[in-house]
């Protein structure tokens, strides 16, 4: 007996909350990468030290 399911109605239902996920994970790491940064690179970026500091501390699920 074989069973099939259809991939692409599959990754339909699964995309938004794969993206959401995945959108997550970068969000969380580039708020992290910001702590790292001195205060010449944040500079560049026109962030101060307290508006990096607040946006790292934000919650990975409070998305842009």
């Amino acid at each position: 007996m074989t069973f099939h399911i259809d991939a692409p109605a599959l990754h339909r239902t699964c995309r938004p909350q794969r993206i959401t996920l995945g959108l997550m994970l970068d969000v969380f790491r580039q708020r992290r990468a910001l702590l790292h940064l001195d205060d010449t690179a944040l500079a560049d970026l026109g962030i101060t030290r307290r508006e990096a500091l607040r946006e790292a501390t934000r919650p990975f699920w409070d998305l842009p």
